[in-house]
């Protein structure tokens, strides 16, 4: 057996594959023509690495700080980020007539953490044909929005890399200020939330909504995606809506509409997607710890958003349900949740929340800055969020490597790292049982 290619199993070739692509990033972003003023190596990698992971945090401006060329750097990072690396190297293989391998389809399958290698490349070629045509709908209607209050070639431009942006739940913005300007704006509202939630559903979902007609037709999956974001969406919109109904900085300043638009906007975006249309650093604080949470469980499995993703959250709260009272399988929808996908949603959560504790131990160490700020940034890396209290652009350098970490695993996931890291040697030796006291 060829000892590199024992060596490089699929999560290591992924991690090192977005490692290049990062830093080939990293390289562009540096280039005089990218930027209006100098930037450190740093903030030119943290960029690369927010585009990429479609986080949206930022060091620096983006509108002010990168020319145009520099923007089209960052959508295109974005776009290869947001729909996987291994998806384009595929549309590329297909473009050639060449043939995709083994080895090739299980790095695809790997990237959009699917649990098969059957049919991987025609959802490939369904994913890149529905997310360019969403995309391309979406910046049509923002076209009809912009173009007549900014000329046609700042309108066209400003609704091409915002909906791009929207969709692969990047969270970027041309304007220092994102979207507050249409805080009480229903056609931009409407637009970026659609377009955000369509990309956080997860690819497999949008193609069995194409493909089946009737929700008892939809794989278990996608039952509890549909039904799991209209929940979780509505009690976040109420949520965020009652807390900040009175506070003059965000919602209370705003008209019967405008409360209505904000609130759901601001409800949905924790969801990975990371625009903003109120000022975040103003909220109330038990707002933030909301989004903190929401931030974490993140978007659906397989799509462009990042966090633990509902569904682990979902398997979490099944199996607590199961447990207390008293039985011995997790049904639902009349189906049973193998125990297998269970211990793999505890594995998440519990690595996950070792990620984002170590990485607010290292910036509370490293920072000054308060607690909350903290926490909330750190979620916002590790969920490939982009949501930011303000303290990502003061940053020092091990703060910005930190956050840069976070991004990076927040993207390609807990397991795919730990599997990376693991040894593959499984021992066939059982062991008798015996109890464990709990609790």
């Amino acid at each position: 057996m060829n000892p590199l290619k024992s060596l490089l199993n699929p999560p290591r070739t992924l991690l090192l594959i977005f490692i290049v692509v990062s830093t080939v990033g990293m390289i562009l972003l540096k280039l005089p023509q990218s930027t209006t003023t100098s930037i450190t190596w740093t903030d030119a990698w943290f960029t690369a690495v927010s585009a990429i992971t479609v986080t949206g945090l930022a060091v620096v401006d983006t509108g002010t700080t990168y020319t145009t060329f520099g923007q089209i750097i960052i959508l295109l990072l974005i776009q290869v980020g947001g729909l996987g690396i291994m998806t384009f190297a595929a549309l590329v293989f297909i473009l050639i007539g060449k043939k995709i391998g083994v080895s090739q389809r299980l790095l695809i399958m790997q990237s959009l953490n699917q649990g098969k290698m059957g049919g991987i490349i025609k959802l490939v070629q369904s994913l890149l044909l529905f997310s360019l045509f969403i995309e391309a709908v979406g910046a049509l209607f923002l076209f009809i929005r912009w173009i007549p209050e900014l000329g046609i070639s700042e309108g066209m431009y400003a609704a091409i890399f915002h909906s791009i942006s929207a969709y692969n739940n990047a969270g970027f913005s041309i304007w220092t200020d994102s979207l507050t300007t249409y805080v009480s704006d229903p056609i931009v509202n409407l637009v970026i939330t659609m377009l955000f939630i369509l990309g956080g559903i997860g690819f497999t979902v949008l193609v069995d909504l194409k493909n089946k007609k009737h929700f008892r037709e939809f794989s278990l999956h996608t039952k509890l995606m549909i039904v799991g974001t209209v929940a979780i969406n509505i009690i976040a919109f109420v949520v965020i809506l009652l807390l900040e109904w009175n506070n003059k900085a965000t919602l209370g300043s705003l008209d019967m509409m405008g409360k209505v638009w904000a609130a759901f906007f601001q409800a949905v975006t924790p969801r990975t997607a990371g625009f903003n249309s109120i000022d975040i650093t103003s909220m109330e604080e038990t707002s933030l710890f909301f989004m903190i949470i929401l931030m974490f469980i993140g978007a659906g499995s397989g799509s462009t958003g990042g966090g633990i993703k509902l569904t682990t959250f979902i398997a979490m709260i099944l199996s607590v349900n199961t447990f207390l009272k008293g039985k011995n399988e997790i049904t639902v929808f009349h189906k049973t949740v193998p125990f297998s996908i269970v211990v793999k949603a505890l594995a998440i959560t519990v690595i996950s929340s070792g990620v984002v504790l170590t990485g607010v131990f290292l910036l509370d160490l490293t920072q000054r800055a308060p607690f909350l700020p903290i926490l909330f940034e750190v979620v916002s890396a590790f969920g490939t969020v982009g949501l930011s209290m303000g303290l990502t652009g003061d940053l020092n350098e091990i703060g910005k490597v930190t956050l840069i970490f976070l991004m990076m695993i927040g993207k390609l996931g807990p397991l795919t790292l730990a599997f990376s890291l693991a040894s593959k040697k499984v021992s066939k030796i059982r062991y008798p049982e015996e109890e464990l006291y709990t609790g």
